[in-house]
């Protein structure tokens, strides 16, 4: 081993708190394993606008506990420079039911405590929901759950909320980063757990705290229209995650009886051992939730990923079969029921750039606006609150990845409103004899059957760079279509077919999106580091009076697949 790599572990080793990682790392070092050790120390597991998120192991380029305190000292001390009252105001911290997660969650509130800064720690695994609620809810300097979300069971992460209660974005992420790597070389400071408690520094969140999350659900003003609740029937999934007690508890509230939760699925298990990848969107991942619908004749299969915050529904066709909706089309449900009941002053909703831009239709078609951001809730949210006034107060934001925020107790996707929410909408449509899919027809045949699709494309290692060789060779059609319009996100300008130009109001990425004659539109997002480019898709087909939504749905479809087979062709190779 080189003397620079021993030095790093050496160090690493001494101060490394937990004896599985301790061994962990002597084990490699016992075995000759140089190149597994050099690429445990090749640099620092990244800190960004979602915060850390990796594979559990030893060293810095993994989760472990040292990790997580030199992370904690770092957010610390950035806080206290950067907001006046952070001791005081504190941090909500709150964790998953993975294996590390307790651990990760107590060591972060030690760190923050020695450091002077009250912390508000769960006493029991909780909804990522409830840690972003918990920030507003107490209004504290920031907030911290130790989650992985819909990861493999191997991973663990670490995710931040500003003092906002939405995701950090720049230049806080950098910020951050820039103070965890000063305190990775220095002592860590460290209060044991009774200490912390004793000296006031330390709260134990107790159910008093869950209750505030139920009770803000119960009483938000966008879930209250409890139109024959009776009449819905459900199964339901926390897909080995913590979601199941409050998911129940919010529906009973809201007067749905007919829950039927899948019992195998139903506790926190970090192993999650009945799905292969504990994402509703993999296949297979839905399989158990919709037997259990179909055991009891269910209307809707529904799940939540494994800290909550997402929301994933399948809803049964008339042939008995269930049908899962893909993000967009529970994101447009969503927004066409919420808007359909919406105060005059509050009609403010918003998406994604790669998600369907069907919500902004359906938004001119209530006589309001939708607003677009860069991928991610942390801008959906971020956004969100700097366009909400009172005279135009925040409804609802969704992204295509199974997001969604419904109404502004939360600023940040929230599962378990969502799946109140979705139940009241079926129950309404119920009341009036029409189904989920009588809704959705209805309103691709007012906007037009809007279909989308992702591709990533792995290219070869010789090949030009995409989005170098786009901006150079701009295409003028895509297939039989024209491009209208094209934006560039690293330029910030829309130039239009005819050679006008304009200014885009969004921070700067590496994105290129071609709007084309008939609605059609590719998105192209290239790796300038990789040989890969991810490229999001949307064809929209005029709904005619004697379609169906089979036949619009498969014409979508044939459209589509040729739409992506001539996008595809015209890359370079």
């Amino acid at each position: 081993m080189n003397t620079h790599l021993q030095l790093q572990v050496n160090h690493w080793l001494e101060n490394d708190p937990d004896p599985r990682t301790q061994t962990q790392l002597q084990t490699l070092i016992d075995n000759g394993s140089e190149a597994e050790l050099a690429a445990r120390f090749a640099g620092r597991l990244e800190f960004g606008t979602a915060g850390l998120r990796g594979v559990v192991g030893a060293g810095p380029m993994g989760m472990n506990r040292l990790v997580i305190r030199q992370t904690s000292a770092g957010l610390g001390a950035y806080l206290l420079d950067q907001i006046k009252d952070a001791a005081e105001r504190g941090v909500v911290i709150g964790y998953d039911g993975r294996h590390d997660s307790f651990n990760f969650a107590h060591d972060a509130a030690s760190v923050l405590t020695a450091m002077g800064i009250k912390v508000r720690l769960t006493s029991k695994v909780a909804p990522t929901p409830l840690v972003a609620f918990g920030v507003k809810h107490f209004n504290a300097a920031a907030g911290i759950v130790v989650t992985a979300s819909h990861n493999p069971p191997q991973y663990n992460g670490y995710k931040v909320y500003w003092e906002n209660g939405a995701q950090i974005i720049p230049p806080h992420d950098s910020g951050i980063a820039a103070q965890i790597e000063r305190a990775a070389n220095q002592a860590i400071p460290f209060l044991e757990h009774d200490e912390a408690v004793k000296q006031g520094k330390l709260t134990l969140l107790q159910d008093d705290f869950y209750q505030s999350y139920r009770h803000g659900v119960q009483h938000a003003e966008v879930l209250q229209n409890h139109t024959a609740p009776e009449k819905v029937s459900l199964a339901y999934t926390a897909m080995h995650g913590v979601g199941a007690e409050m998911a129940e508890t919010v529906l009973k509230d809201a007067g749905f009886t007919q829950v039927y939760s899948v019992a195998s699925q139903r506790e926190p298990d970090g192993d999650f051992p009945t799905v292969n990848f504990p994402n509703p969107e993999e296949k297979g991942a839905m399989d158990l939730v919709i037997a259990e619908a179909k055991k009891h004749g269910a209307m809707l299969a529904c799940a939540n990923d494994p800290d909550a915050d997402r929301f994933a529904v399948a809803v049964r066709r008339d042939d008995g079969e269930y049908q899962m909706l893909t993000g967009d089309q529970v994101g447009v449900l969503f927004g066409h029921y919420l808007l359909s009941h919406a105060k005059d002053n509050q009609r403010l909703t918003g998406t994604t750039i790669v998600s369907s831009s069907l919500l902004s239709k359906i938004a001119q078609g209530f006589g309001t606006q939708s607003f677009t951001t860069l991928t991610g809730f942390k801008w959906l949210m971020n956004v969100g609150i700097a366009k909400t006034s009172p005279e135009d107060q925040f409804l609802f934001a969704y992204e295509e990845a199974l997001g969604y925020t419904v109404g502004s107790m939360v600023w940040d996707k929230d599962g378990l409103s969502a799946l109140v929410a979705f139940a009241q909408l079926t129950a309404e449509l119920v009341a009036k004899g029409q189904t989920i899919w009588d809704r959705l027809e209805q309103i691709y045949r007012e906007h037009g059957f809007h279909l989308n699709a992702q591709v990533s494309i792995a290219l070869k290692p010789d090949t030009p760079n995409i989005g170098a060789y786009l901006r150079e060779h701009p295409p003028v059609k895509i297939g039989e279509h024209d491009v209208l319009s094209t934006d560039d996100l690293k330029a910030l300008e829309r130039r239009f077919a005819d050679g006008s130009v304009e200014k885009i109001d969004l921070p700067p990425s590496d994105v290129l999106t071609y709007c084309l004659a008939g609605g059609a539109r590719v998105i192209v997002r290239p790796s300038g580091t990789e040989p890969k480019i991810k490229c999001y898709y949307e064809v929209v087909e005029t709904m005619v009076d004697t379609d169906t939504l089979a036949s619009a749905q498969a014409r979508a479809s044939k459209a589509m697949d040729d739409f992506i087979q001539a996008h595809q062709a015209s890359l370079p190779k």
